[in-house]
């Protein structure tokens, strides 16, 4: 330190010891050692009312900030966050279709036991006339929150779809869950309409026994393999007649997934429904029916349907959904019988027609029902969801649904039969010429026009005027559903 620094402390010394004075002797002797406690440092009053005041305005504004703060966060949290689960009760109705209420109810009681304030009511519905029970009632007020419908029926209820929430199911996590086909049927502008809890399409299914009986050792890959098999497989009898067919193709009247057959070849042939004016598409149909055509037909309207020809091993081959192995079980238990995909063009990329169904979120459901409906359905998709449903279903009868989760395909592809539509569930195209969808709409009056179109070249029209015929009728059916 410099001089300057130093000569106020000198100056303080020099004056305190001029000032104190020397003590008394007696006072000296009577002298007591300093404490601890004497030193303590006394607190010397000042002034502070002024400044007491500005701190506590201070604190005053700093806490009514903060409480402004947290309620101004719980407002928008109930607004944008919303509600959960458990603010209040929430009564649920589900309308099912094919599961019966002892598969489903497991998985619901053991959601309903974390989520004590929903109460989920399962109805299995009659598949008659189900799609306008769903759209009337729910414009009603007396539909369901959770409805389940088939996978071409995106134009046919529009006024009951609702997207999913990307909070409970984001696109990217959807997209890595699921089979790619989905995103071709469910995805419309970047949403997803409808939660997969299956997937299925069509398969081909041969008779083993026969195939061994005609020296045929492997299931056919390509149509030319089966044309190449089917000569062997074909039994006539002394009048020509066909006893035992190589494989149901050809015809309308007794073949049970007829259209869904014609809607393959017209996919594999690089058609589709409406486009049914090119050369694509009446090349298909001449594919379709050239199978029942005489003179070299192997199949024709004098056979069984095609089911039943088949549990009379009557056909060695059919194509049908995957659910129709359930209807085979319980007709003939001892038929022998495996599952592949169905052929493919040489060359050609692989091809096959899904049919399927999807749980659906009412956009008449009210409040809080569609967000939890929503998180319902997210639960009912989650792997060890879906796998506790595959056991139920197990449990049940013959054949379980494969499930629509991608991580699943390994362990369910164990199963004979499944291992067929995993094959094809990267591969699988939508097509509304599907059978049996019950929709008395869409599906049901396009495969009609069909229908009509095969049996007028049986009665000699060319294939390219009966498609012509039919594609008059089909172009106004889905211009109907598309403005709807």
């Amino acid at each position: 330190m410099d001089d300057n620094n130093q000569k106020p402390e000198e100056n303080q010394t020099k004056t305190l010891y001029e000032t104190v004075q020397e003590p008394d002797k007696e006072q000296v002797k009577n002298f007591d050692p300093l404490k601890a406690t004497d030193l303590t440092p006394q607190i010397i009053p000042q002034d502070t009312d002024s400044e007491s005041v500005d701190n506590k305005k201070k604190y005053f504004i700093i806490g009514g900030a903060i409480l402004a703060f947290i309620i101004l966060f719980f407002i928008v949290f109930k607004l944008f966050i919303g509600s959960t689960d458990k603010d209040k009760d929430v009564q649920l109705t589900y309308w099912g279709l094919w599961e019966d209420k002892e598969i489903m109810q497991p998985l619901i009681d053991q959601y309903q036991a974390k989520n004590p304030n929903i109460k989920i009511e399962y109805v299995k519905m009659a598949p008659e006339d189900y799609r306008n029970k769903l759209l009337v009632r729910s414009e009603q007020g007396q539909g369901p929150d959770i409805y389940r419908f088939h996978n071409t029926w995106i134009q046919e209820i529009k006024a009951v779809l609702t997207p999913v929430p990307e909070n409970i199911f984001s696109i990217s996590e959807y997209e890595k869950t699921f089979y790619p086909l989905y995103k071709n049927d469910l995805k419309i502008s970047d949403r997803y309409y409808g939660v997969p809890l299956m997937v299925d399409g069509l398969i081909l299914l041969y008779n083993d026994n026969l195939f061994k009986n005609a020296g045929i050792n492997n299931a056919p890959k390509t149509w030319e393999d089966v044309i190449n098999n089917i000569s062997e497989l074909t039994v006539r009898n002394t009048n020509g007649e066909i006893v035992t067919s190589g494989i149901a193709i050809g015809t309308a009247s007794n073949i049970e997934h007829f259209s869904d057959i014609l809607g393959l070849f017209l996919l594999q042939n690089g058609s589709n429904i409406d486009s049914l004016g090119t050369e694509e598409a009446s090349g298909a149909l001449e594919s379709y029916r050239r199978f029942a055509e005489p003179p070299n037909n192997y199949w024709d309207e004098t056979m069984p349907s095609a089911i039943q020809a088949f549990v009379q091993e009557k056909v060695a081959m059919i194509i049908v959904p995957s659910w129709q192995i359930l209807s085979l079980k319980t007709l003939n238990p001892e038929l022998n019988f495996k599952a592949v995909p169905v052929p493919t063009l040489p060359g050609g990329d692989p091809i096959s027609v899904a049919s399927y169904w999807v749980e659906g979120v009412s956009r008449y459901s009210e409040g809080d029902k569609q967000i939890v409906a929503w998180r319902f359905l997210k639960y009912l998709s989650e792997k060890e969801s879906m796998t506790k449903l595959f056991e139920l279903q197990s449990a049940s009868r013959q054949l379980p649904s494969a499930s629509s989760r991608v991580d699943l395909g390994t362990i369910q592809s164990q199963n004979e039969y499944l291992q067929a539509v995993i094959k094809q569930a990267n591969y699988y195209k939508s097509i509304p010429t599907v059978s049996y969808t019950y929709d008395n709409g869409l599906n049901d009056e396009i495969n009609q026009y069909l229908a009509n179109a095969i049996n007028s070249t049986i009665n000699g029209e060319s294939y390219k005027s009966a498609l012509k015929t039919a594609k008059e009728g089909i172009d106004q059916v889905l211009n109907r559903y598309k403005s709807e």
